[in-house]
């Protein structure tokens, strides 16, 4: 399956989401990508969208080579090739300040924009715009799961088949459009993916369906 855009793939996604129309979920997303595509999950299934905050940990010299990631409550999870990639523990403990640094500026950046939305007691349906290894996505589910939410639900356009398996017994329910064999990136399975700034990711929030909405 090959999407025309993320807004293709969101609409998708809106289609395999159906049964939660009306019972205003969260649809929380991961930034940057995904948060377009929350935007348009959330108007169409009448509910609410927050981001939720987690970074990749990157490998020694291979910045786009994921070996685990972390969560806003500093919560780490590593993948069980993280060693094997020369990345000792004086290396992750650097490497997770660094991201734990991104996230807290992302925080100050997207949250006078937007109030967090409280999760407990929610249906929480986590977006992606594709998963790789899935780490971030661990690491969302983790940190949402500890905040008592009614189902957690992980939607995403496409994943391979090994990262599937990572996640199962992280979510409640798994929704994935697409699992081919022959996966090397998610943008290989999308026409036009182009980069997402922090400024769209304001402007998004900002026009989003605030909790007082209600």
């Amino acid at each position: 399956m090959i999407f025309a855009d993320r807004m293709d793939a969101a609409c998708k996604l809106v289609d395999a989401l159906a049964a939660y129309r009306g019972k205003n979920p969260l649809i929380l997303a991961i930034p940057r990508g995904a948060v377009p595509m929350a935007k348009v999950i959330a108007e169409q299934l009448h509910g609410e969208m927050d981001v939720v905050l987690v970074r990749k940990l990157r490998a020694p010299d291979n910045p786009e080579f994921a070996i685990g990631s972390v969560d806003e409550s500093g919560w780490v999870y590593l993948t069980e090739y993280a060693g094997r990639s020369g990345a000792d523990d004086a290396y992750l403990e650097h490497e997770k300040n660094k991201q734990l640094d991104t996230i807290r500026r992302r925080r100050a950046q997207y949250t006078p924009a937007h109030p967090p939305v409280d999760p407990a007691g929610r249906i929480v349906i986590v977006i992606d715009d594709g998963l790789a290894t899935g780490s971030t996505m661990i690491a969302a589910l983790h940190a949402l799961r500890n905040r008592k939410p009614a189902e957690l639900i992980c939607a995403v356009p496409v994943a391979p088949p090994e990262t599937l398996v990572k996640l199962h017994g992280k979510a409640d329910r798994i929704f994935c459009l697409s699992s081919p064999e022959d996966f090397y990136a998610v943008g290989q399975f999308y026409r036009d993916f182009p980069q997402i700034d922090d400024e769209e990711v304001i402007a998004c929030l900002v026009g989003a369906k605030l909790p007082s909405a209600h």
